[in-house]
């Protein structure tokens, strides 16, 4: 077997491997003996066919469809041999071969970049922090009352806690009805915050069987368009909103809170946690981004190709049998997640130059603390955990990322700002 290795860029290599008939004959012999079982030739019993029969009638789709195993073999036999450090999955470009002739094959492959790390501590970010209020809490008992509202027939709108059901036919700006833009029982729960609010106060005091018409301008994001609609209501249903006491408590905790003064600290607490776990992703995040852009190289296609593979993986398994629907345009879907993808695969390659650097692994004092912090919550016996800890590789490398940013976070500049809400 010879090889010949040319750098295409700085992060891929191309190897052209050569190898002599004598030596892929034995992958040939093979692939025969596992095909001869499966042939049905006339005037013999199901896979007891000569094999020089085999070999003659069949010899030359099974050299064809065994050719990539022989690539794949060869391929590894030479990365070991001339001591590669390939990453990422290897694509063939071509293949050459002729039944009884040599082979020759070229595979494409990625190797990591040379990165110098930069500075990457001391990095000024800066920390949004919000305080609860009341007026968050009292929204948020409000938005569990409504969850468990119940409603009764009503033939008037009388506030906003009404739900009107109706025809609504989109109109020109004319106000000719356009063909196929009708839509049967919609329904418009007036105290939705996200109802337009047009719509809103056309609906505010209608009754059965009134029609409304609705002209105004939509706004999403930085487009705009104009809305005309006819609205006609078919039904209305007053919500009735349970009160805020000790049986409301009482069925939404599963009887572990009843007092409101206990509910709303708690709730207060709750929320406390979900600010500062938002602040904290988002300082995390800034941090990252400001290493990504301190640090320019060539991204690997191979581990960019692998990201948008598990992308596209979590988008199939949002599909009943994990089938993706016809229409579904995997090319739109690679390119609108491209950078993504490449952002993801930088942070990789920086993440584990930097692990490298400080040091950082996950020793046995680290998965005992794991497994005495999650044996009572998954029910499984301390040392039984620390055992399965020790053997897996996903879970050490998820105590040395979460080791590496809080490293990251405790050595950047952090200055605490107002959050503001996004628009």
């Amino acid at each position: 077997m010879e090889t010949t290795i040319n750098n295409i860029s700085e992060v891929s290599r191309e190897i052209e491997i050569s190898a002599k008939a004598s030596e892929i004959q034995p992958f040939f012999d093979k692939a025969y003996g596992e095909y001869r079982p499966k042939v049905e030739i006339k005037g013999f019993r199901k896979g007891k066919a000569p094999l020089e029969l085999v070999k003659k009638l069949y010899g030359d789709m099974i050299e064809q469809e065994t050719l990539p195993t022989v690539a794949s073999q060869l391929y590894r036999e030479a990365v070991k041999d001339q001591n590669l450090r390939p990453i990422g999955e290897p694509v063939i470009i071509d293949m050459h071969y002729s039944r009884g002739q040599d082979f020759r094959v070229k595979i494409q492959y990625d190797v990591r970049p040379e990165i110098k790390l930069k500075e990457y501590k001391g990095i000024k970010v800066e920390k949004p922090v919000h305080e609860v209020t009341e007026e968050e809490i009292d929204e948020e008992i409000l938005r569990l009352r409504r969850m468990s509202a119940a409603t009764e027939e009503a033939d008037v709108v009388e506030g906003d806690e009404y739900i009107v059901t109706a025809r609504v036919q989109e109109l020109d700006p004319t106000g000719v009805p356009i063909i196929g833009k009708k839509t049967q029982n919609a329904r418009f729960y007036l105290a939705d915050p996200q109802l337009e609010r047009p719509i809103h106060d056309a609906l505010k005091s209608v009754r059965k069987g009134d029609e409304v018409r609705v002209n105004f301008r939509h706004t999403h994001g930085d487009h705009e368009h104009d809305v005309h609609l006819n609205i006609s209501v078919t039904n209305i249903e007053k919500v009735k909103l349970p009160d805020f006491d000790a049986e409301f408590l009482k069925s939404i905790t599963k009887d572990k809170v009843t007092d409101p003064v206990e509910f709303r600290a708690k709730l207060r607490a709750d929320l406390e946690a979900y600010w500062k776990e938002k602040s904290r992703r988002e300082v995390v995040n800034a941090i990252v981004a400001e290493i990504i852009r301190r640090h320019d190289f060539q991204v690997p296609e191979s581990l960019t190709r692998s990201v948008l593979e598990g992308l596209l993986e979590d988008v199939k398994n949002q599909y009943p049998n994990k089938q993706l629907p016809s229409d579904f345009d995997a090319g739109q879907f690679a390119q609108e997640n491209r950078a993504y993808a490449i952002y993801q695969s930088k942070w990789a390659l920086l993440r584990e130059e930097i692990v490298k650097a400080e040091g950082i692994e996950a020793d046995d004092d680290d998965l005992t603390k794991l497994a005495e912090k999650e044996a009572e919550r998954i029910g499984i016996d301390k040392e039984r955990l620390v055992e399965y800890y020790r053997s897996s590789d996903s879970v050490k490398d998820r105590i040395i990322s979460d080791k590496l940013m809080e490293m990251l976070v405790r050595e950047a500049s952090i200055t605490e700002v107002p959050h503001k809400e996004r628009p």
